[in-house]
């Protein structure tokens, strides 16, 4: 890779590089971390909606991003459909395991009382919600939500969750490509900048995620005495 005498790094060489991958491997890659982040207890340490949002940068063209989109909403789709089952094999019992226990039963509790509250309504709502989407299906299982509604909602959910992450890294990739363009030669901090937003508004949607869900835990226990 070709550096300046600063130490700078091309920035439109460096996403060349991730672009001149075989297109059908970086769309498998997506698809991959897709699949092992909504698989249940996975996405607390699979990075992969942050991993998709870079992959999508290596998209240029339509086909491309639609190609992604279908597989990625394929594979957020089937991740969501095994934490289902699993849930409808082990029933509650997956409440109590260490799994769940390491994720927070607190967010267990809070997926099951969305899906009392609003049904299939909440699979798809709990798409976008970081730790809502690793136990929402296996709750949906665990529950009384038949499979013929948890499926429709758990797609619609995963494609526009898909089209959204997709779109975003897309144009994240394109915008540094831009930046390259008026800039010419731009230093390795341009790029890590653009990777930082990105990171920083998965993490921060995730903070705000655990908080909300803390303090609701901290004001249960006072409501039931």
């Amino acid at each position: 890779m070709r550096t300046s005498t600063e130490g700078a790094v091309d920035l439109g060489e460096l996403l060349s590089s991730l672009a001149q991958l075989p297109l059908p491997l970086v769309i498998a890659a997506a698809g991959a971390l897709t699949l092992a982040e909504c698989t249940i207890g996975l996405g607390m340490v699979i990075p992969g909606e942050t991993g998709l949002l870079i992959a999508a940068s290596a998209i240029t063209d339509v086909f491309g991003f639609v190609a992604m989109v279908l597989v990625v909403t394929l594979c957020a789709t089937t991740g969501d459909t095994i934490g289902y089952w699993l849930g409808h094999r082990y029933g509650q019992r997956l409440r109590e395991t260490k799994l769940v226990g390491r994720i927070g039963r607190q967010h267990w509790d809070r997926a099951a009382d969305q899906l009392r509250k609003h049904g299939a309504g909440a699979v798809f709502v709990g798409r976008f919600l970081p730790v809502l989407r690793t136990l929402t299906p296996a709750a949906s299982g665990a529950s009384d939500l038949r499979f013929r509604r948890f499926l429709p909602a758990s797609a619609a959910g995963a494609l526009c969750w898909s089209t959204l992450h997709v779109g975003i890294g897309t144009g994240a990739g394109a915008s540094a490509r831009y930046v390259e363009d008026v800039l010419g030669e731009a230093s390795w901090f341009v790029l890590m900048a653009v990777v930082a937003v990105v990171v920083a508004v998965v993490l921060w949607r995730k903070v705000r995620a655990r908080r909300a869900a803390t303090a609701e835990a901290a004001r249960t226990p006072r409501a039931e005495q």
